[in-house]
């Protein structure tokens, strides 16, 4: 389908406010993945003539807001949890590792986090990212090309715009995905980030199993990174069904009835948020919504 001038207008103006949150043009430009700064440039000036839809959205898909499906984010008991820990990590650059079940809003709230507060910089890991993807998509968020540098060159030009920074906050969000040498190799690379940069980790609480083991079979770093936050996770209170009935309420769904059969079908699968959306999806198109 066809992006419309109001469309492409309104990506314009998400671009230019994603733009403000870095240092410069160049290093918002160097965030984005597949864009170029001329087409950054073109975007923000109106210039759509040689920009192809393909191209606005790429764009949106990395600068939208994170409601522009028209689902309304609450305020869950997490989302107020993880907002204040993301806040406190930014402000004291302390480092503190979030355990929550899976779909309790931990990527959703660090998104919204993410697109409200400047010097903000989220990494999802996976279990294939090697050290050299890691340390570069690092580099990636935070505006820095990489071409034509090693590793240890990439991971000097992140220190160097960090230490620049009034108030940066790295964001690992499924932290406990990153296999043991990117783990290892972190543990090592976080020393030149202490009281430099706030970090936060997001995952399932499976990571306390996992430093546990690394802690009792002795592994390198282990100990000391395990001090780094604390010798504590930060573990998110469960969803519930007041958060369950608040989502519903915002989205649309407000006979008594129907929030029953989403919280009913919710307690079935944890309280899952993922889940409680597909159920207010499904309840609405039976009422023909």
């Amino acid at each position: 389908m066809e992006i419309t001038m109001k469309e492409k207008n309104a990506i314009s103006e998400s671009l230019r406010a994603y733009v403000a949150k870095y240092p410069s043009q160049t290093k918002a430009a160097g965030s984005l993945k597949g864009v170029s700064v001329g087409t950054v440039s073109n975007i923000l000036n109106g210039r759509y003539e040689n920009i192809s839809d393909e191209m606005f959205r790429n764009v949106a898909s990395q600068v939208g807001g994170v409601s522009a499906t028209g689902w309304q984010i609450v305020e869950t008991g997490a989302y107020q949890e993880i907002t204040a820990v993301l806040s406190d990590a930014q402000r004291w650059r302390n480092v503190t590792w979030v355990t929550g079940e899976a779909g309790c809003g931990k990527s959703t709230t660090a998104r919204v986090y993410l697109h409200e507060h400047k010097e903000v910089f989220y990494i999802l890991c996976s279990e294939d990212m090697k050290k050299g993807d890691f340390v570069r998509e690092i580099a990636r968020t935070v505006g820095i090309r990489t071409e034509g540098y090693n590793i240890r060159e990439v991971w000097g030009l992140i220190l160097d715009d960090i230490i620049q920074m009034d108030a940066p906050l790295l964001v690992f969000d499924e932290a406990d995905k990153l296999t043991e040498p990117v783990f290892h190799y972190f543990i090592s690379l976080y020393n030149k980030l202490e009281e430099k940069c706030g970090v936060v980790f997001l995952s399932t609480d499976y990571i306390a199993k996992r430093i546990s083991n690394g802690l009792r079979y002795q592994k390198p770093g282990y100990k000391e990174f395990y001090s780094r936050i604390g010798r504590k996770f930060y573990e998110l209170e469960p969803t519930d069904v007041n958060d369950v009935f608040a989502i519903c309420s915002a989205n649309g769904v407000t006979d008594k009835k129907d929030i029953d059969k989403v919280i009913k079908e919710a307690s079935t699968c944890d309280f899952d948020l993922r889940r409680v959306r597909k159920s207010i999806h499904k309840v609405k198109r039976m009422v023909g919504e």
